[in-house]
């Protein structure tokens, strides 16, 4: 009996891997193609019953986390693991994974928590999941042109290194314009203040990465020297 369970639990989990070859790339498309409609549908799927949630894409933060999955495998097909770093906590790809999935993370919980309180809505695990939820749709996309921005920059030569600049702006720019009108939309603001909303949250969830990674690198058990 319980050998019958764990291959039905097997049996589901390889369909819902297997899933994902087919919604990753619609939920892709779409958030690329219409983000703001994929981050109204986030907050609507919430309303529905667990089992039918997100039926036809990746849920967001499933998405986030899978699409840093396929940039770190990106960034290990293409280079090599800093020596600076590999003595540190981040040596390990399972380690690396985990504080780039928190990181990234980062900037949609900022985003959440800034639209919450400008909204003056009370702040509680309720209220914050919504907003949170649609804001990994639009973090996938940016976390991706990140990574492999950082890929092509670090090659050495001076062409990748263009057109890594050239896609790190590229991500920058469309993050920053569709959380903008996301705010003037959401909050009912001007869109210079959705701006400067917008840039002020993405400059805190940087610095907070930072503070983390330079923790994370000279902080924890496993730096040598």
């Amino acid at each position: 009996m319980d050998f019958m369970r764990l291959l039905k639990s097997f049996e589901e989990f390889l369909y819902e891997i297997a899933s994902w070859i087919v919604f990753y790339p619609i939920t892709m498309w779409r958030t690329l193609r219409h983000p703001s409609q994929m981050m109204r549908y986030a907050d609507a799927e919430l309303l529905d019953n667990e089992a039918d949630q997100y039926t036809d894409t990746l849920s967001p933060p499933l998405f986030l986390l899978v699409t840093l999955l396929i940039a770190h495998g990106i960034e290990l097909s293409f280079s090599r693991q800093d020596s600076s770093v590999a003595l540190s906590f981040l040596s390990t790809d399972a380690n690396l994974l985990m504080f780039r999935a928190i990181s990234y993370s980062i900037f949609p919980l900022l985003m959440a928590l800034k639209l919450l309180r400008k909204s003056k809505t009370p702040i509680d695990r309720k209220t914050l999941r919504p907003p949170f939820y649609s804001q990994c749709y639009l973090a996938a996309p940016f976390a991706l042109g990140i990574g492999i921005a950082t890929i092509l920059i670090r090659t050495g030569t001076d062409i990748p290194r263009l057109a890594g600049l050239a896609v790190l702006l590229l991500a920058l720019a469309w993050y920053l314009t569709i959380e903008t009108r996301w705010f003037r939309a959401d909050l009912g603001i001007s869109t210079i203040r959705a701006a400067l909303a917008v840039v002020v949250t993405v400059c805190e969830a940087t610095a907070v990465v930072i503070l983390c990674g330079v923790f994370v690198v000279y902080g924890m058990p496993g730096k040598t020297g």
